[in-house]
């Protein structure tokens, strides 16, 4: 069963006659799956991308290795960039990218400690965004992750 926020969120993207589209890294696809647990999702889910290593950032999105070389694959530029390009790939009303630091071993720093999350939407060409640190297991991480993604979308569907 989808979480509550969730199955909330798809309510208000189906009633708006929306869709929506995912590029994960750090999630690696569970928030997609996430909105393929919902009543609404095959009217809502258009479907995702999980590009966890880097190198699918480059060849699947087509983000600029330049961006990443000087952002890291962690990070706000990063994940902008990704739902600009998932865009062109997938055509729906609503793309969300997510990237960051789950376990030990990427780009982080004091600064940007692992459980250091970003996630970006484009809902009908509105910018929303936001940097968080989570705290607890990969799987912790994740499911605070997906709360606060859900919490981002409903707060800026409930401007539309």
């Amino acid at each position: 069963m989808a979480e509550s926020k969730i199955i909330v969120c798809s309510k208000l993207i189906a009633q708006r006659g929306l869709t929506i589209a995912f590029a994960e890294s750090a999630t690696a696809g569970w928030l997609c799956s996430e909105f393929a647990l919902t009543e609404e999702s095959g009217k809502v889910l258009k479907g995702g991308i999980a590009c966890y290593d880097a190198s699918l950032k480059v060849s699947l999105l087509g983000v600029p290795q330049e961006l990443i070389d000087k952002y890291t694959p962690e990070s706000m530029e990063v994940t902008r960039e990704m739902a600009y390009r998932l865009k062109t790939i997938i055509d729906s009303d609503i793309q969300v990218t997510v990237t960051g630091l789950t376990t030990p071993g990427g780009s982080e720093t004091p600064e940007k400690p692992v459980g250091t999350m970003f996630v970006f939407a484009l809902i009908c060409g509105r910018e929303a965004s936001f940097r968080q640190v989570f705290s607890g297991s990969c799987e912790d991480v994740i499911h605070q992750t997906i709360e606060a993604t859900a919490e981002l979308l409903i707060a800026a569907l409930s401007k539309t």
